[in-house]
């Protein structure tokens, strides 16, 4: 096992030093280069306005790859350009509700504050952002169901939140929000990629993610799966020719929705950022998700061992994602970043916190040298 992953490591192109900055940029896959180079720019280069089936090939391959490692059908994916992007999107479909001009947002305090922006930006559309208070812990049940008032009309779930690590619970969670005909968007940036996804255990009504952090994928590249069985409800605003059931009728006059998720697409679609997305999604799915995940969480408690001792707040493995988001006291904390800087370790704070990430590419040996730092305060 512990050759293969080593070997498995070998496949991505990983900056001198120590990585642990996943959560943030993922790895680039040894790979990527040369199949974007053979299936964007060689078709460009030898067929210039022709190459477009060679490039919507791409599109469909993306959404196919998608649909492999999360359980779901090709169709229900839309590329997008980001989470945000895709919430704001989503939100202006949603039809109006009778006698309720104000439709709230719920989510948690510690949700990416993108999140909040976009919803902030749709205000004159009668979209208002609710929060439950970061001090209260995103899986308390009580707290979502106290916030869940009759005014809410989406709630948003963060998956990994990206300060704390922390997991949450979907399917919990997304009980009360059905109880109370709310419909339920998940974030997954955080977790593709690092942790086993079941779109079908969850049945969200969209779950939205981002291929830059754990899938390898670069960015440019997010994503939107919407559920089939809501679908035909929404009505996307920001519309184009590639949104169309038909993209190549060309009648001004005449607009249908197209059948599935591509409703979301909009006009004349990028395609570069899908096709290094692409390749960093087969090679995490050829990998294994649940592999990825057992290796991270073998080296997060190799460091944990060590750390435990000096953190402010103590981590379950069993409920956080593929980030140590370490809590310590300050002037541990700006010991333990010297030290690290020192080993040329790549990582990031926040606040009172230091985040270090462990994926595929990272070994025993990193995690048993993180962990002997930690001994050394």
């Amino acid at each position: 096992m512990h050759s293969n992953i080593q070997s498995e490591g070998a496949f991505f192109s990983v900056p001198k030093g120590m990585y642990l900055l996943s959560h943030s940029v993922g790895c680039l896959p040894v790979q990527t280069s040369s199949v974007v180079a053979q299936k964007y720019f060689a078709p460009w280069q030898q067929k210039g306005g022709d190459a477009w089936p060679e490039w919507l090939g791409i599109i469909d391959q993306f959404c196919h790859e998608l649909g492999m490692i999360f359980n779901a059908s090709d169709v229900d994916f839309c590329p997008q350009l980001s989470v945000s992007s895709g919430l704001s999107q989503y939100l202006q479909s949603l039809p109006p509700l009778p006698n309720k001009p104000k439709r709230t947002v719920l989510m948690h305090a510690t949700a990416f504050p993108s999140l909040g922006f976009a919803v902030q930006g749709l205000a004159e559309y009668g979209f208002e952002l609710k929060l439950i208070d970061k001090d209260i812990a995103p899986n308390d049940l009580d707290a979502w169901q106290a916030h869940m008032t009759d005014d809410v009309a989406v709630a948003v779930i963060t998956h990994v939140h990206s300060n704390s690590g922390e997991l949450s619970d979907i399917v919990e969670i997304s009980k009360l929000c059905r109880a109370k005909q709310v419909p339920v968007v998940v974030d997954i940036a955080q977790s593709a990629g690092v942790i086993p996804i079941d779109l079908q255990d969850w049945q969200a009504d969209v779950v939205l993610g981002s291929c830059v952090k754990w899938l390898c994928g670069g960015p440019g590249a997010a994503f939107m799966w919407v559920n089939p069985s809501h679908l035909d409800d929404l009505q996307p605003k920001n519309i184009g020719w590639f949104s169309h059931e038909n993209p190549f009728e060309f009648d001004i006059e005449h607009f249908a929705y197209a059948k599935g998720a591509k409703r979301f697409w909009g006009g004349t679609p990028s395609v570069l950022p899908y096709a290094s997305a692409m390749v960093g999604i087969q090679q995490i799915r050829k990998i294994g998700v649940s592999n990825i995940y057992a290796h991270s969480k073998n080296l997060q408690s190799i460091v944990l061992g060590s750390a435990a001792t000096h953190l402010a707040k103590m981590i379950n493995l069993e409920q956080s994602g593929g980030t140590l988001c370490l809590a310590l006291e300050k002037n541990i904390l700006d010991r333990l970043a010297n030290k690290l800087t020192q080993s040329n370790v790549y990582y990031d704070r926040r606040e009172n916190s230091i985040r270090l990430s462990w994926h595929i590419y990272n070994t025993e040996q990193e995690a048993r040298k993180v962990a002997d730092i930690f001994l050394s305060l």
